[in-house]
């Protein structure tokens, strides 16, 4: 899922390109930034929230979420499910249009019914607005705050102010600036509201036909970590108390419902297992992931997780291993997918445009598998794929208005046209999605003056160097 170091040599000194290097600078901090990455130790000592986009994990995450949300009467919002880089159980509400799931949730639950029973709980607090009382009271409103400014942010970037239609989607970056965000003091609830929102997650499942048995393995879980001091103790379990007394009351409930002994969808327990060993073998050491997923497993997960790994430490190498997965699953877009990321990661961004195309052509409607055919096409560095290439881009920014990716290289692909003017503006989109406002502005400034006034993208210039974002409330 992340192109590697390995890759700049392809993109810095673009033959004809008019980017000067600081662009080329910020526009490949974009591209190489990992949708699977731990956050580096700046980064964890700044506080800084780390979120990941994964196609595959995503669509999975959204088939979970569906039925819940329409149970819980809140379908026509249809919170964004936001995945934050943290290997902790834990999951949260700031708004009622987002829920941050760790990917900590997935890697830990060995069934379906575990994180579709966090979602619904969570779902819970969003249909008992819960979430008023939480942003009055929280003694540290700086998330809020954060959640505001990549609002403003992706509205800005989408070209979707001053004149525009459309609603603002909120911004994803790979590293979110906010040093609070990791106090989970702020995640904690009334006793009364966390009562609440497990009885409506128990009516969730029930109106659609699911068990809870996998809700009841969450609280066992956190029960088993509140054993220990609170220093060590799981963030999830600290900011959702008494977990075993929340079980017992539970219990009986659970077990009266007609579905409770209903077993796992085998498609979506399919579809879990390799969800799971592809966030296992993204985040983990190739040690660790030999030693849950050894040579002696066939099962495809294990297949899967072992050929991610392989492309992690050999690049372009690992193909051998990822056509086995092919043969075996031709239809299979992520297949396709890795197949591509492992020949950009070997530098061969020329074959990879083939897989990337391929798995476009099974999914044609995901935006992240635009973007890595885009980032192929520019990657080849052959003029004639430009065309195609900026038209990737835009449609998918247009269905993911907060892809850095997509902007960094829309800006590549534009100077390489000699479109200066649209390279500067749309590096300045990219600088918004990540948070950095005043180079946004500066790129801005000087799209501005080489576009026509009044012009669609002389106002989206103009939005950006006009946005003033949100001030981060401090703790006195």
């Amino acid at each position: 899922m992340t192109v590697s170091t390995r890759m700049l040599r392809n993109f810095t000194s673009p033959k004809g390109s008019r980017l000067p290097g600081k662009v080329l600078a910020l526009a490949l901090a974009a591209a190489v930034a990992s949708p699977i990455a731990a956050p580096t130790p700046a980064e964890a000592q700044r506080g800084k929230l780390s979120l990941i986009r994964d196609a595959e994990t995503e669509a999975l995450m959204r088939d979970y979420a569906k039925p819940i949300f329409r149970a819980a009467g809140i379908a026509r919002s249809e919170p964004e499910i936001i995945l934050v880089n943290d290997k902790s159980f834990n999951a949260f509400v700031p708004d009622s249009r987002r829920m941050f799931i760790n990917i900590g949730v997935l890697m830990e639950a060995e069934t379906p019914g575990e994180v579709i029973g966090v979602i619904a709980h969570e779902s819970g607090h969003i249909e008992g607005r819960h979430l008023v009382r939480l942003r009055a009271a929280a003694s540290n409103a700086a998330i809020m705050s954060v959640i505001g400014t990549l609002l403003g942010a992706g509205a800005i970037a989408a070209g979707t102010a001053s004149g525009t239609d459309g609603v603002a989607q909120g911004g994803l970056v790979t590293a979110l600036g906010a040093g609070s965000v990791g106090q989970r003091t702020f995640l904690s609830y009334q006793r009364g509201e966390e009562a609440a929102a497990d009885r409506a997650a128990l009516r969730y499942l029930d109106a659609t036909g699911q068990s809870a048995r996998g809700m009841l393995k969450t609280f066992d879980r956190m029960a088993e970590q509140q054993l220990f001091s609170a220093r060590y103790a799981d963030p999830y379990a600290q900011s959702h108390p008494m977990a075993r007394d929340r079980h017992n009351s539970l219990e009986n409930a659970a077990r009266n419902s007609k579905y409770f002994n209903k077993a796992e969808d085998p498609v979506l327990q399919y579809r879990h297992d390799m969800v799971r060993a592809k966030l296992i073998a993204y985040t983990s050491h190739p040690q660790s992931v030999a030693r849950a997923y050894p040579r002696s497993d066939k099962s495809l997960a294990a297949q899967y997780a072992r050929a991610i790994g392989a492309m992690k430490s050999r690049g372009k190498g690992a193909v051998p291993e990822i056509d086995k997965l092919i043969r075996q699953h031709p239809n299979n877009p992520y297949f396709h997918e890795l197949k591509g990321q492992a020949l950009l990661e070997g530098g061969d961004p020329r074959s990879a445009i083939a897989p990337f195309r391929k798995a476009l052509s099974i999914k044609p409607n995901e935006p992240q598998f635009m973007v890595w055919l885009g980032y192929a096409l520019v990657a080849a560095n052959n003029p004639a794929n430009l065309p195609e290439a900026e038209n990737l881009l835009k449609k998918a920014i247009q269905r993911d208005p907060n892809s850095g990716v997509a902007y960094s290289q829309l800006a590549i692909a534009h100077s390489r046209q000699g479109e200066r003017p649209q390279a500067d503006l749309a590096t300045a989109k990219g600088l918004m999605v990540s948070g950095d406002f005043q180079g946004a502005k500066r790129y801005a400034q000087r799209a501005q003056q080489n576009l026509k006034r009044g012009s669609p993208s002389w106002l989206q210039a103009d939005d950006i160097v006009s946005y003033k974002p949100p001030q981060l409330e401090r703790r006195r």
